[in-house]
């Protein structure tokens, strides 16, 4: 039985999923950065459970791992792209290096991952992707700019992927998670090291310092594990599963103020084609 294969396994989502998956029984190849951090989970399940280091920023490392998932497992039957971190910053205050670290984990590493693991469920007629984005992907809050932007750019690429193999028997799926009580908000949150003073009362406000919703955010990663592995099994999977109340309500708040606002400019639309 081919494996899943989830990254970024260290702690909160990740960590959670890879869990539920090994308690059911299922194979899993649990990534991190540092494998000793999810050596446990592999002690528990030795027949069924790989934990393996991966920076999803190492094409060598990359390779490596998906070749081991397919030795030891036969393939990657699931492949869920989980790791990551947060970055806050007003746009202007933002690092370049830091930005291109970010793309780099988020949508480039997500890439590497996806190109690695489709030549074998091509092969099957079969596999699921599952990219985890975030519901600031459309609420793009203040000071979230590039991390928003990140998770855009990856399901931009979902959606096109998810139309270039679904015919081929494999299902891509992108999942939109609000506040999970996971450490992303915590020893995971990275931020600009600059802080300007003008954005003190838009983006400032989400800096770390000033950061309260973290440990109280209403989300149980363990029920968003299980949830992820119910859709994933669905004959129907959805092309995006929102995950929470807060991101329920905020991609409605966004799915309507769009719609007022096309609507309201349609004229203004609809002038710019020729005249007969």
């Amino acid at each position: 039985m081919p494996a899943w294969f989830i990254t970024g396994c260290s702690t909160g989502l990740g960590r959670a999923l890879a869990e539920a998956v090994l308690d059911r029984g299922y194979n899993a190849v649990i990534t991190a950065r540092d494998p000793a951090t999810a050596g446990d989970l592999a002690q528990a399940h030795p027949e069924t459970a790989l934990a393996l280091r991966l920076d999803v920023t190492e094409q060598a490392q990359v390779t490596r791992a998906v070749q081991q998932a397919e030795e030891r497992f036969g393939g990657v039957s699931v492949l869920v792209n989980n790791a990551g971190y947060g970055y806050r910053a007003a746009v202007e205050e933002g690092d370049d290096a830091d930005v291109r670290q970010l793309f780099a984990t988020h949508f480039f590493g997500a890439v590497a991952l996806m190109k690695a693991v489709l030549p074998g469920m091509r092969s099957r007629r079969d596999g699921a992707i599952v990219n985890i984005s975030s519901i600031g992907a459309r609420t793009s809050p203040p000071g979230s700019g590039y991390y928003a932007a990140a998770k855009a750019a990856l399901e931009g690429l979902s959606a096109s992927v998810r139309k270039e193999v679904s015919p081929l028997g494999i299902t891509v799926m992108v999942v939109e998670p609000g506040g999970f009580r996971t450490d992303f908000a915590g020893r995971s949150l990275q931020q600009s090291r600059e802080a300007i003073a003008d954005y003190a009362g838009t983006a400032g406000k989400r800096r770390k310092e000033n950061e309260s919703r973290h440990g109280t955010q209403p989300g149980d990663p363990a029920k968003a594990a299980q949830a992820i592995i119910t859709v994933v099994q669905a004959p129907d999977a959805p092309a995006l599963l929102v995950l929470g109340q807060d991101a329920v309500s905020g991609l409605r708040r966004v799915l309507d103020a769009q719609r007022a606002e096309l609507e309201a400019w349609v004229p203004t639309s609809l002038s710019t084609g020729f005249t007969a």
